[in-house]
């Protein structure tokens, strides 16, 4: 009755683990979550208040299939004023959050047997979207010595004749890191002897960057716009994971197609929320710079505190809300009881257990020696979980 489709996805194992802990937390179980993707703060209140000013005025029906023009207008001017990247409204469209962005991009031009390439560590859902387009996903593994950023020689190694697309995240989630210009352009160089090769760039950290600023490959590599892709969305810059909006941004053929399958599938995301993110690109920016000072301060803590953790490394992220540190010096240690942590799921599932500390295992994101923490938490949750993972991990022997 179930289809070979469904059967050979995934599911979620972020998602997985942030259910265990809430039903561990429900059975009277203190957790601290260090798991989940998204911010801790409130979207901003002019957010907020466009949202509640469309819904007192009647508009709630349905909008244009790729989302208001407006919204789509403020999204170009967008692109142009903080990221340099010219794009008129017809190349975008409007979607039911950047991961639906991602899956209706690839269903629109990913054919059976296609290999898309995909750094690892990588976005969990990443393979499985591609698994779902009939695609063939090929991780590359990268090394923490480099911040598990993708080189152009591992690049080149990876590319055979049925790679159709490559996806990239900076600031990435798992890791935090952001690619350089530099880096950047040497990836673009390797693509450049390739040119029938998609660029998927996964933007929806932008907002969170710390010690540069946010720099697209377009910027780097401005003659790959013709086969790239700009995902983005307003759930992680803004705060704004349950309004469910995000926007693909590319070439015309490319946002016609997913036009397309998306209204077959799922038509406009709801139209209150265009309104917010309407509201998000034009109005002021104070809150966003706000919550980016808050999230540098806990990741300059969270780092110091792993560093400070027999058999953990952990560099410093330049973006988003995460931390993977090399946690290669604790597998083999057994807990307490006995029990041999083998693998970063076992050492998770211990941490969540015995001492109340959600985190989400490198196995899950293609990286077995890795561990992901999200500091999207207060200060005060923060220092509770480093007492709480010193705790569990010198227990260990």
């Amino acid at each position: 009755m179930i289809s070979k489709r469904a059967q050979n996805l995934s599911p979620s194992e972020t998602l997985k683990i942030t259910a265990r802990a809430k039903e561990l937390a429900r059975e009277g179980k203190s957790i601290v979550s260090l798991s989940a993707g998204e911010p801790d703060f409130k979207t901003p209140s002019h957010i907020c208040n466009a949202a509640i000013e469309a819904i007192t005025n009647g508009f709630h029906g349905y909008t244009m299939n790729t989302g208001m023009p407006e919204l789509r207008e403020a999204i170009s001017h967008k692109l142009k004023r903080d990221n340099r990247l010219d794009y008129d409204s017809g190349q975008i469209v409007c979607s039911n959050g950047a991961k639906q962005s991602i899956g209706f991009t690839l269903l629109a031009t990913i054919n059976p047997g296609d290999e898309v390439i995909i750094p690892a560590p990588y976005w969990v859902s990443y393979p499985e979207m591609v698994k779902m387009a009939e695609g063939v996903p090929v991780t590359v593994k990268t090394d923490f010595s480099n911040n598990y950023k993708l080189t152009a020689e591992q690049l080149a190694d990876a590319i055979t004749k049925k790679t159709k697309a490559i996806i990239l995240c900076s600031p990435s989630n798992p890791t935090g890191a952001c690619y350089t210009d530099e880096e950047l352009r040497e990836l673009a160089d390797v693509l450049a002897d390739h040119p029938d090769i998609l660029i998927l760039s996964d933007e929806i950290y932008e907002y969170i960057v710390f010690d540069d600023h946010h720099t697209s490959i377009l910027n780097a590599a401005p003659e790959l716009k013709d086969r790239t892709v700009i995902i983005n969305g307003f759930s992680k810059g803004f705060a704004m994971t349950g309004w469910r909006l995000g926007y693909m941004a590319g070439p015309k053929q490319i946002a016609d197609a997913v036009a397309k399958i998306q209204s077959q599938e799922t038509s406009a995301p709801s139209s209150i929320s265009q309104k917010a993110g309407l509201a998000a690109y034009t109005g002021p920016m104070k809150p966003i710079e706000e919550m980016r000072k808050a999230f540098r301060e806990r990741r300059d803590f969270i780092v110091a505190e792993l560093n400070s953790i027999s058999g953990v490394e952990c560099f410093t992220p330049s973006g988003a809300f995460y931390v993977f540190p090399d946690v290669q010096g604790i597998l083999g240690k057994s807990t307490p009881s006995g029990k041999r942590l083998q693998t970063t799921t076992d050492l998770a599932l211990y941490l969540l257990e015995e001492h109340g500390v959600a985190t989400v295992p490198g196995d899950a994101f293609g990286e077995p020696g890795g561990l992901r923490l999200s500091y999207a938490a207060s200060m005060s949750d923060l220092q509770e979980a480093s007492k709480r993972l010193k705790t569990g991990i010198s227990e260990l022997t």
